[in-house]
């Protein structure tokens, strides 16, 4: 299928953009040829790039700015063999767990590929990708070491739903329990990758978590919205003196007390409540040391911004309370329409409702698995904070 792009509308693909928006076509093709491979020219017929096509605000992702094959298994080979080199060159495939393909940061947008232990978990963003997953898993064979024992598509959750209610999760090759062990770290979590959150784990925030574990030893921690157990368990491994995990999901905990067994039993030092985190800051009178607030993304469109940040403000201001005269505030927003400049000014609006100082001390992003493409800076989505709060009337 070939696209062409309006008088004018090529500038930002000539800055490497990989988004075409629906406006910017002389003709929007039928919602029946969503997935299909699209060359894009310009109006004057030169062409500007490869990539696949959905009737949408976003109506074209470019995986090339110049010709290609996205049918050729050579292709895909090359786009992943290169995020492989990069991975190991950062020293991540030591690791038991990393992200390979991270969207558009790999040049592969609508793709995240994570891997645990020897299984790769694949999750299409766009029906274009997904349909090509045969072929990124035969990549995927012969470019990552040691060699894979199964790969596991998760895309169901990801993708359209008018598409999404004809397909199903399954292994494209090999197959596995549905959960394994992973080091990360020398800390030990179990990831289930068939029925767990996004792919299974949270990777993006590993060496955010080894920062909270150099600073809490001997220290009181609460881990809001902790999932499975992320930072409680790198706060108990450093010696923290007591860590609270508190999460909605019953089996979010279940899990969250499985991954503490597995690194050691610390006996009285841990407690897990499963209740909402923003109700259990307001009612409890504990103070802690450190005070994490990691939660899922509170706006995923522009119009649902507002209500947001109102959200994040009232977070911040009650996990601020939470926190020891000069202990640390952890918090985090993984909004990708909220700005990094924006979420500070809100946790900075929280501090001044609450009357107490506060001063940054860390600010914090995504892993080096999760690049962001300087060309696509919407990929830095995580935004954190280490914040020092002091005692009020200072």
């Amino acid at each position: 299928m070939k696209l062409y792009l309006k008088p004018g509308k090529e500038a930002s693909v000539r800055r490497f953009h990989p988004w075409i928006f629906s406006g910017a076509l002389q003709e929007l093709p039928s919602a029946d040829a969503d997935g299909e491979v699209a060359e894009v020219y310009d109006h004057r017929g030169r062409l500007l790039g490869v990539g696949h096509f959905h009737r949408g605000n976003i109506a074209v992702r470019l995986l090339t700015f110049e010709a290609a094959d996205l049918n050729a298994p050579a292709f895909w080979e090359h786009k992943l063999q290169q995020a492989f080199a990069l991975r190991q060159q950062l020293g991540l495939t030591q690791q038991g767990a990393y992200r390979l393909v991270h969207g558009e940061g790999d040049d592969l947008s609508g793709l995240v590929i994570d891997l645990y232990g020897q299984v790769a978990v694949v999750q299409c963003h766009s029906i274009g990708m997904h349909r090509q997953r045969h072929l990124i898993a035969q990549a995927l064979q012969r470019v990552v070491e040691p060699p894979l024992t199964a790969i596991f598509d998760k895309s169901r959750e990801t993708l359209p739903e008018n598409y999404a209610q004809h397909i199903q999760n399954g292994y494209l090759a090999g197959s596995a329990s549905g959960s394994a062990i992973v080091c990360e770290n020398d800390v030990r979590f179990r990831v289930d990758w068939e029925s767990g959150q996004k792919t299974g784990f949270f990777l993006d925030q590993r060496d955010n978590r080894q920062l909270l574990g150099r600073l809490c030893a001997g220290k009181r921690v609460l881990n809001a919205f902790a999932y499975t157990g992320g930072f409680s368990c790198y706060a108990l491994r450093a010696g923290a003196a007591l860590v609270h995990s508190v999460d909605i999901s019953a089996k979010a905990i279940a899990l969250l007390e499985e991954n503490i067994a597995l690194n050691q039993p610390f006996a009285g030092q841990h407690c897990a409540f499963t209740e909402d985190a923003l109700a259990f800051l307001k009612k409890t009178n504990q103070e802690y040391d450190i005070v994490v607030v990691d939660p899922p993304a509170f706006a995923k469109s522009l119009d649902k911004r507002h209500n947001a940040v109102q959200g994040y403000k009232r977070l911040n201001a009650a996990a601020i309370q939470r926190v020891a005269p000069g202990g640390l505030l952890f918090t985090f927003s993984c909004s990708q329409v909220v700005s990094r400049e924006l979420f500070e000014h809100t946790v900075a609006a929280a501090a001044i409702e609450v009357g107490r100082p506060a001063r940054v001390l860390y600010r914090l992003s995504q892993g080096a698995d999760h690049p962001t493409n300087v060309y696509h800076p919407e990929g830095a989505y995580l935004k954190g904070l280490v914040v020092q709060i002091g005692s009020a009337g200072e």
